[in-house]
């Protein structure tokens, strides 16, 4: 599981998947990697590998040639627009919430 002090999108593992390919193609440790520096989240390998059959499965990512042992994947098209989805109502959503704060 995603581990942080807080749940909530920003600790949801495929959107934090799709935002790490969003910067290119890697492999899964590279994922892990790079969601551990903009998230401060550490992705264990179950969970990794669990979401990215879900993303694959959905369409939203697709494997690419092995490497050796490791084998990258790249977000599709479809997983582009699925990813600004989501971050625009995370958007929307925070909008509102800093704004209800302000007036509290």
């Amino acid at each position: 599981m995603a581990r942080k002090s807080a749940a909530g999108p920003a600790s949801d593992p495929e959107l934090l998947i799709l935002s790490s390919l969003a910067a290119g193609p890697k492999h899964g440790y590279g994922i892990m990697l790079d969601v551990r520096t903009f998230a401060g989240i550490e992705l264990g390998p179950g969970t990794l590998y669990s979401a990215i059959t879900r993303l694959v499965e959905n369409g939203w990512i697709r494997p690419q040639e092995a490497q050796g042992r490791q084998r990258p994947y790249e977000l599709t098209g479809k997983g582009t627009e699925h990813l600004r989805e989501q971050l625009e109502s995370i958007r929307e959503i925070a909008k509102v919430g800093l704004r209800r704060l302000r007036t509290a």
